[in-house]
């Protein structure tokens, strides 16, 4: 039951009894039975689930209860009592379904059986697992040629599943893999391993402990991984500083009351969480850390040249890093009015950031989407980096980089082999075991997925989870080329608008979730899982599955793989049997997976070794790279010359394209969801106020007006950057284009839109 409009201010803290109501209301609404409540007190423990929401690592899988509130709702979301059933399909066709809110669609329940398509009936209907997987099988068998089609994966896919699945379409003949992490943290995989040799986070939750100084940056930990709060309010109670800088101000880098301290709870009290709040403007990420190291660089040269002190960590930058001069020399050379004007940050401002960080012993730096998903993102994330450089914080306690995904497994579907771009080592190691020659050639990512699906020259496309239509800009062409694929496989626990963009041949497979017993022939079968800080652990599901009908991911990756590939080389039945014997071959092809099974007995797994956090570089160079960017803004096309940059964004009642409820509570936003979030000043300039109408319409990068709009959002003001609008993801992902994105990484600019605003005139 969806609360009325209204807008309003939110005084309260993070977490606190909010969350308690939100994570009651959330069981109530779609949870029945007791024991499956109890469930929920099993989930991120040792013997328990893992969360299937945020990436956020377990304090060493502890016996303690560590749910957050959005862990819940994901959790009640996935083991709700409501069901999607073949009936539920007979009496809606898909035309009528494809207008229902997409909060509507997943909030049926649970999908049940498997179904196929039937395009005269206009009616998914039942169909038997074997009749299609043989369907199917024969339908890929036909294809001439193999990189036609298109194998996606979400990041709920389990580490097992993601290499079985990626075996499939490697032995099939093709590298196109498309998946979640190009939508989100590509630029982290791309920007750090051409830094520091190592495309992940080089920080453990120990090292939280000993930070002095954490940097949050375009991140909003209070709805994106709540349980990171948790870390922050351990880091402000010991005295250590923390910053923000984000272009919005965000009540979970503001205060927090922890819901599992009863004295906190029970006082209405609240921790302070950031000491300093920075509002930089979309698109002003590198121009802001420019000027910070302009700061850092001038100020270290006054030193040594008075005889004092170095700031700069020069025996760390001699011994273990390259390009400094460089580096040094674009700094110097950034004027500060280019510095301050896109940045939007006042430079008093910034010499104060700089002082924090200079006196820092050692400092974390954490970012989020709002560094990646920008047009030039992998250059965002590597002025971070270079920023560390400078003081040595990375590979030593207490500092480093800390890049926070979004997605329960998504790093480790690409550990496990899920990228377009293989390396010839991997690719060996897979001939070597499995004696098939896998293609060498680079597939597809999402975009070029999504480009080859709208142009034609896509056949077909597997959906290993998500809803990667809607996640996708330009949904115009993109819903237009998933109608005309010859075949969709669509693997998911709920209904969702993906689904519905029908091709000649559309299959849609209920599969197990992350709470559900998965019972094989060896018995209960566990999947593993690597959070943001490369830790491996295993997860149990608890509850009975939601349909006796259901196959795990494994399965059905399985029954695929055999109906397609008639003299396959893969062992999949003895792989079905024991997941065990899946992690044996894993052990057998991928580095830092030695005695796998054995390691993920032990409470809390086992942590992948991460070369730079032991300040080894496999770079090119054998050092780290201070990596220079020209200029001072990643946009430069749209960020000088367009008044407005919009960024999308979650609310706190989502989660990636899942809508759990219209609310935004930590931003006052109640029962609704088409907003827009202005400054006071900008709105002032725009001539709106508080409630208006207005229509957002997108320019291309000549700055002429495109026929990408989203009309008829209400004017909300809020604190935040000017010359910056934002407002919600996936609604606003038309106003992107399909060719607006990062070039090194391939991520669409979804954080960096040029626009024009019309103000609806409510009289006409």
């Amino acid at each position: 039951m969806q609360m009325k409009e209204k807008i309003e201010d939110y005084t309260g803290p993070a977490a606190g009894w909010g969350a308690v109501k939100a994570v009651a209301e959330a069981i109530r609404e779609q949870m029945e039975i007791v024991p499956d409540i109890i469930t929920m007190f099993e989930m991120n423990k040792p013997q328990g689930f893992d969360c299937p929401g945020c990436a956020w690592p377990d304090p060493k899988h502890s016996a303690s209860f560590d749910v957050c509130e959005n862990g819940a709702k994901a959790m009640a979301w996935e083991a709700t009592a409501k069901k999607t059933t073949p009936e539920f399909f007979a009496k809606h066709t898909v035309s009528e379904l494809l207008t229902w809110a997409d909060y509507d669609l997943e909030n049926e329940g649970r999908l049940t059986h498997p179904m196929k398509y039937n395009a005269q009936t206009d009616h998914y209907e039942p169909i038997e697992w074997n009749d299609a997987f043989n369907q199917i099988g024969q339908l890929l068998s036909h294809y001439p040629d193999p990189n036609s089609v298109e194998f996606y994966t979400s990041g709920r896919t389990s580490n097992e599943a993601a290499f079985l699945y990626q075996l499939f379409a490697r032995e099939y003949g093709t590298n196109n893999f498309p998946d979640c992490s190009n939508m989100c943290h590509e630029p982290t995989s791309v920007g750090l391993a051409a830094a520091i040799g190592v495309g992940k986070g080089t920080v453990l939750l120990e090292d939280f402990d000993k930070a002095d100084l954490v940097i949050c940056i375009g991140h909003n930990p209070g709805t994106n991984h709540p349980r990171m709060l948790s870390s922050l309010r351990e880091i402000s109670k010991r005295g250590a500083k923390i910053i923000a800088i984000n272009p919005l101000r965000e009540r979970g880098l503001e205060r927090f009351t922890y819901p599992q301290d009863p004295i906190e709870m029970l006082t209405l009290e609240s921790t302070p969480l950031a000491e300093h709040y920075y509002k930089v403007r979309i698109g002003g990420d590198t121009a802001l850390m420019k000027g910070i190291m302009r700061v850092i660089i001038e100020l270290h040269d006054a030193a040594v040249a008075k005889g004092q002190a170095p700031i700069l960590d020069n025996e760390f930058i001699q011994n273990h890093t390259v390009g400094f001069d460089a580096l040094k020399h674009d700094i110097l050379s950034t004027r500060w009015e280019d510095i301050l004007s896109i940045s939007g940050v006042t430079q008093s401002e910034i010499e104060q950031i700089a002082q924090l960080y200079i006196e820092a012993k050692s400092t974390i730096i954490c970012y989020g989407m709002g560094i990646t998903q920008h047009q030039h993102g992998t250059q965002n994330i590597q002025q971070l980096v270079n920023l560390l450089l400078l003081k040595g914080n990375i590979g030593r306690d207490g500092a480093g980089i800390c890049p926070l995904r979004g997605h329960s497994n998504v790093q480790g579907d690409r550990t496990v082999g899920i990228t377009e771009k293989p390396s010839q080592a991997f690719l060996d190691k897979i001939e070597q075991r499995f004696g098939f020659k896998p293609p060498a050639a680079f597939g597809h990512a999402a975009v070029a997925s999504l480009q080859a699906i709208s142009q034609g020259s896509a056949r077909a496309l597997i959906c290993m989870g998500g809803n990667l239509a809607v996640a996708m800009p330009d949904k115009d062409a993109c819903y237009s080329g998933m109608k005309k694929l010859d075949l969709a496989v669509h693997i998911g626990t709920k209904l969702n608008r993906s689904h519905l963009l029908t091709s000649k041949n559309t299959f849609l497979f209920p599969v197990l979730g992350r709470t559900e017993k998965d019972i094989q022939k060896s018995g209960p079968q566990s999947i593993t899982v690597e959070d943001s800080m490369s830790m491996v652990h295993a997860s149990h599901g608890k509850l009975k599955p939601a349909s006796p009908h259901l196959k795990s991911e494994c399965a059905i990756v399985a029954g695929l793989a055999k109906a397609t590939l008639p003299h396959t080389k893969v062992e999949w039945d003895e792989f079905i049997d024991d997941y065990d014997k899946i992690r044996d071959a894993m052990e057998a092809i991928l580095p830092g997976f030695e005695d796998y099974n054995a390691r993920i007995r032990v409470p809390g797994g086992f942590h992948l070794t991460n070369a730079a956090s032991q300040r080894k570089w496999l770079t090119s160079s054998g050092k780290a790279n201070f990596m220079t960017t020209k200029g001072v803004i990643e946009d430069p096309k749209s960020a000088i010359h367009s008044e407005l940059i919009l960024a999308t964004l979650r609310s706190h009642d989502q989660y990636n394209t899942t809508i759990y409820g219209m609310n935004d509570r930590y931003r006052g936003v109640f029962g609704q969801r088409d907003v827009m979030f202005i400054s006071e000043a900008q709105a002032k300039k725009q001539n709106l106020s508080a409630g208006d109408r207005v229509n957002i319409i997108a320019l291309d990068n000549e700055q002429k007006r495109t026929n990408r709009r989203l009309d008829n959002l209400k004017v909300v003001i809020y604190d935040m950057a000017d010359r910056c609008v934002a407002t919600y993801f996936p609604e606003a992902n038309n106003l992107i284009a399909l060719d607006n994105f990062d070039p090194q990484s391939g991520i669409p600019a979804y954080k960096n839109i040029p626009i024009l605003l019309e103000k609806v005139d409510v009289a006409s």
